[in-house]
């Protein structure tokens, strides 16, 4: 008789998946920065501030013919943000706001009326308010001290929507849910409680699974959609994934899936240390001889190892991998070094990930 696997974790449909139709839209401006306290651009090096600002400057009835600024205290920023779905206007956004010029720092700045794009060209949103940035920096004659990034910030609700997006969500006739971690096993269990649902609620299957990331439901005959999303993302599935072992070596993080596993091998590690160092040393000549100061060289080499101890690991469960590798005394990068050569071994089932 075959034993039980482990259970597998239980998540809601809107947790693990979400909707092809109400997906976000990104959207793009440009525009300026002003209040800034002399860290701004200088026109010099950034022409497009002082054309964007004479135009600007133009526009509110002012004219700057055949005059000439050395202000610092405006920038020109480039303003993203991301439209959600279903949006209607009226309701706020954030926005991310990023120096294009040579600003040393945008803390304090207030950005001015910005009109943000998608990617047809229709204007969707508006932007204007303080800047919040979260980098500090600080110079003086003979040192500079900066914590954090100082020419990018946020503006919390920051932008008014002005254009809502073409949704036909109502009028369709089937909605479509995609996974965020694709996978054949959670797609067909999904479907599954969807039907299961759907049989007692309507009285049949409405749900297909098409692939390991798309799941279609047929809308039933009398049903309002808002209300049946409602009841299906509340829905609790079984999510499954791949074993990944994902390794970051610029960082030094690990992070080992639940499911893999490494059949029985033997792991040696240990490290080789050689030092050299060079004392030259200066032989002086006897007194009234005729000969001449040398220098005599003089090395000192020391071989140093440590760890060289054999573990055997057999990883039929995530603890007894961890506390394999710990036995040895391994640190994290010598835990990469090592998941590296069991993946070459073959023993390692499961796929590795490096970032």
């Amino acid at each position: 008789m075959l034993a039980a696997g482990p259970a597998l974790p239980a998540a809601r449909i809107k947790d693990v998946a979400s909707l092809q139709a109400g997906r976000d839209n990104q959207l793009i401006g440009y525009g300026l920065v002003v209040g800034l306290q002399g860290t701004g651009d200088s026109m010099r090096s950034s022409p497009f501030t002082e054309q964007s600002m004479r135009a600007m400057l133009q526009n509110l009835g002012i004219s700057m013919v055949g005059t000439q600024t050395r202000a610092k205290n405006i920038a020109a920023v480039l303003v993203t943000a991301n439209l959600p779905p279903f949006a209607s206007p009226g309701s706020r956004i954030d926005v991310t706001v990023g120096s294009l010029g040579d600003a040393a720092s945008l803390r304090g700045g207030t950005l001015v009326m910005t009109s943000l794009s998608g990617a047809d060209g229709q204007i969707y949103a508006v932007a204007q308010g303080s800047i919040v940035v979260t980098g500090v920096s600080a110079s003086g004659d003979a040192a500079t001290v900066q914590q954090g990034v100082t020419t990018a910030g946020r503006v919390p609700n920051g932008a008014i929507i002005e254009r809502e997006l073409p949704s036909r969500f109502k009028d369709a006739a089937d909605l479509v849910l995609q996974l965020r971690n694709p996978d054949f096993s959670t797609a067909v269990g999904m479907a599954d409680a969807i039907n299961r649902y759907a049989a007692a609620q309507y009285g049949g299957p409405i749900a297909e699974s098409r692939d390991s990331q798309s799941v279609y439901i047929a809308k039933p005959k009398m049903a309002d959609l808002a209300r049946l999303m409602a009841d299906i993302e509340n829905l609790v599935v079984e999510t499954d994934v791949p074993a990944r072992v994902v390794i970051n070596e610029r960082t030094g993080t690990i992070v080992i899936g639940q499911d893999v596993r490494i059949s029985p091998v033997a792991v040696s590690y240990g490290t080789l240390t050689v030092q050299v160092n060079e004392m030259p040393q200066v032989v002086q000549p006897e007194p009234f001889s005729r000969g001449v100061t040398a220098v005599q060289p003089n090395t000192d080499i020391l071989v140093q190892q440590e760890g060289g101890n054999v573990a055997m690991i057999d990883g039929s469960s995530l603890r007894s991998l961890v506390s394999g590798l710990n036995s040895i005394g391994v640190k994290p990068d010598g835990i990469i070094s090592i998941l590296q050569s069991i993946k070459t071994a073959g023993a390692l089932q499961a796929e590795l990930v490096l970032q």
